[in-house]
């Protein structure tokens, strides 16, 4: 989990993870485990009040990871979130795509939402979601959708498999993605840039656009070949080969997938 990570990197010791036992991950929550005889719960307010712990609130606009030792609070982390330096201009770049609407969900906390979602700019926001609470929210976009149009959902970890599943489009990004959430995906973009998104979505109709003109000439050269050849205007080796010569163009049109650009296409 990226949570975990960052903590760990922050510790900067090597980790005996055989004081750890007892480990239970609770969705959306946080986890809780038995560490040298101790129990500890590790996770959002909403863990603390689970197991019977009034958190103490932070003021700090961040990840807040508070932490319970034997039932008793022990104090909190807070985490900073800063924003990927493409996050934004993916978002700019997808508007100009076409994409009419963008919206955060996520499990922070209201106030760090909002202030990521303003250095963003994305359309709206909703935050202190559970997986299920995203998993409705993506049944309501859908129910809002016009005829036509196309959901799609990015997500990287567990808690993001059911949205990522019940959209028409999931979407697994990142290096930190778990195989849960590329299980549950359409598509999986190995990588953190989020320019890769709109790369993506140029890639998509790109390929789009070849199998277009790969039925109509397929179609195209196999009718003019049928009527000419059926006609007695052709014979019937020169059907043939019109027939093989539209196989071979549409291979060799199909080939020019391959020569797509991401990287100019991120820029776009």
């Amino acid at each position: 989990h990226p949570i975990s990570k960052s903590l760990q990197k922050a510790y900067g010791k090597p980790l005996d993870r055989s004081r750890v036992t007892d480990i239970e991950e609770i969705s959306g929550h946080g986890i809780k485990a038995t560490v040298d005889g101790h129990k500890v719960a590790v996770g959002n307010a909403k863990l603390m009040r689970l197991i019977g712990v009034e958190p103490i609130e932070c003021h700090s606009v961040g990840t807040v990871i508070h932490v319970a030792v034997n039932g008793e609070y022990a104090g909190h982390i807070v985490i900073s979130d800063i924003v990927k330096p493409t996050s934004k201009a993916a978002i700019e770049a997808l508007g100009r795509t076409g994409v009419k609407k963008t919206v955060m969900l996520t499990g922070d906390a209201k106030a760090v939402a909002e202030k990521v979602a303003g250095e963003l700019g994305v359309d709206g926001v909703r935050s202190e979601l559970l997986p299920a609470d995203k998993v409705n929210e993506v049944e309501k976009l859908l129910g809002e959708k016009k005829k036509g149009e196309v959901l799609a959902f990015v997500g990287d970890g567990i808690n993001d498999a059911p949205g990522l599943a019940y959209a028409d489009v999931g979407i697994a990004l990142g290096k930190t993605r778990t195989d849960v959430a590329m299980e549950a995906a359409d598509i999986t973009i190995a990588g953190d840039n989020a320019l890769l998104l709109p790369a993506t979505y140029g890639l998509a109709h790109r390929t789009m656009d070849v199998i277009r003109q790969n039925f109509f000439v397929s179609v195209g050269v196999n009718t003019v070949g049928l009527l000419l050849g059926g006609l007695g205007l052709i014979p019937v080796i020169a059907g043939a080969v019109m027939h093989n010569a539209s196989t071979i163009l549409v291979v060799a049109n199909s080939l020019r997938i391959f020569f797509y650009d991401m990287h100019d296409s991120k820029a776009n």
